[in-house]
């Protein structure tokens, strides 16, 4: 998976003949997952037709404030599509609008849209080298890049003018590639390994039967999502579910018993940075596991329960510089249940849930949560998805690891 991936990207066109190469790059970023939006100078229209880049993008191309023709005029917001981006990319950047771009001047959409934007913003040079290499454009890129735009420098090749040098726009699978590295690079995980648990566990009671809960796994499939969207390397140790995840940055490890996660959790763990444990694991299991079916009877059955091993204490008796996360799902005392869990199994952070809460728990698509770490200092969150309480769970995590 592509770290653009859902990624929102306003594609800024100028005036230069490179423009026809951004219908290239408009689809290698769709290929990649992000949706992509287009503005365009009026003056580019003249080197690629706002429909090519609409159909492909399947977006509308918006070039003036508003079109004159037009009996009900529709105001394009520069405001709301600056807001609207992850990332903004001018290419081609002529040297008139990089000069634009570095000292203010607005005089139509695209630059109003880069002066409110408020994501990162990548430019691609492209011109005739003469032009490339005179001072007053090397001027525009030093201030466009002490205002922490990212350049894709230009490269050298064949110009519009039959000259080759220096001032090619780069190829659109390069521009590519480049964003993608330079938002890896800066990605707040990157270089980080976590381990998560999520799901049940399943205790045998016989070759048929077992004793498990009601957790679906999503809890803990969006917190590896998350975290992975941010750069981390994640192995997730997952109890039966039928969650299913890509990622580049996951590797997924399969078990059934507490006594199986147990095992590829400290497997693991030595080597991770932040250890993140939301499965629900049996406290108990059968003290004798049939070899086969149990026959039902008349006769009342009993089954021995045994303690299963304490995945998180264990972690918590041994644990250095890892950073470690529980989980506690309470129905009562919910508060004073989840304090004690923590200080009883040297937990830095605990996440606590309630099934008293509506849409909180087992197998639902939301969650509300309470964070308390260390100081027990609360922190409660509303009711959300679960994929925005991943990211919240990471971000309190990333505020204590920092």
């Amino acid at each position: 998976m592509s770290v653009l991936s859902g990624k929102k990207i306003l594609l800024g066109i100028s005036a230069g003949i490179a423009a026809y190469k951004t219908a290239s790059l408009v689809r290698l970023f769709i290929k990649s997952g992000a949706e992509v939006k287009v503005i365009m100078t009026p003056a580019s229209k003249d080197f690629i037709t706002p429909l090519t880049l609409s159909t492909l993008s399947k977006n509308p191309v918006s070039s003036v404030f508003y079109d004159k023709k037009e009996e009900n005029e529709l105001w394009n917001n520069h405001v709301d599509l600056g807001l609207w981006a992850d990332l903004m990319l001018v290419a081609p950047a002529t040297a008139n609008t990089l000069s634009k771009m570095a000292n203010g001047t607005c005089d139509n959409l695209l630059l109003a849209t880069y002066l409110s934007a408020k994501c990162p913003v990548y430019f691609a040079p492209a011109m005739d080298l003469d032009m490339y290499k005179h001072p007053s454009t090397k001027n525009s890129f030093k201030k466009l890049q002490s205002f922490n735009n990212v350049m894709i420098p230009a490269t050298s090749g064949e110009l519009a003018s039959g000259l080759v040098g220096e001032g090619r726009m780069a190829e659109p699978q390069h521009m590519v590639s480049f964003i993608e590295k330079d938002l890896l690079s800066k990605l707040p995980l990157k270089g980080k390994k976590l381990l998560i648990t999520a799901g049940p566990t399943y205790e045998a009671i016989d070759p048929v039967r077992f004793i498990g809960n009601h957790s679906s796994g999503k809890m803990g499939f969006e917190i590896a999502k998350a975290a992975a969207n941010l750069g981390a390397e994640v192995s997730l140790i997952s109890g039966p579910s039928n969650q299913q995840i890509q990622h580049a940055l996951i590797h997924r490890i399969d078990v059934n018993s507490a006594e199986e996660m147990y095992t590829s959790v400290h497997d693991c763990f030595d080597e991770v940075d932040i250890a993140i444990l939301s499965a629900a694991v049996a406290d108990y299991r059968p003290k004798n596991v049939a070899q086969q079916k149990i026959k039902k009877t008349v006769a009342a059955l009993e089954i021995e329960l045994e303690p299963t091993k304490d995945i998180l204490a264990s972690l918590g008796a041994i644990k250095k510089q890892q950073f470690l996360v529980g989980f506690a799902l309470e129905t009562e005392n919910e508060l004073e249940n989840a304090k004690g869990k923590l200080q009883r199994k040297n937990l830095d952070m605990i996440v606590l849930n309630s099934l008293q809460d509506k849409g909180a728990g087992f197998a639902t698509d939301t969650n509300k949560i309470t964070i308390i770490d260390r100081s027990s200092k609360e922190i409660s969150f509303e009711l959300k998805s679960k994929a925005a309480v991943a990211k919240d769970i990471i971000s309190e995590i990333l505020k204590r690891i920092a």
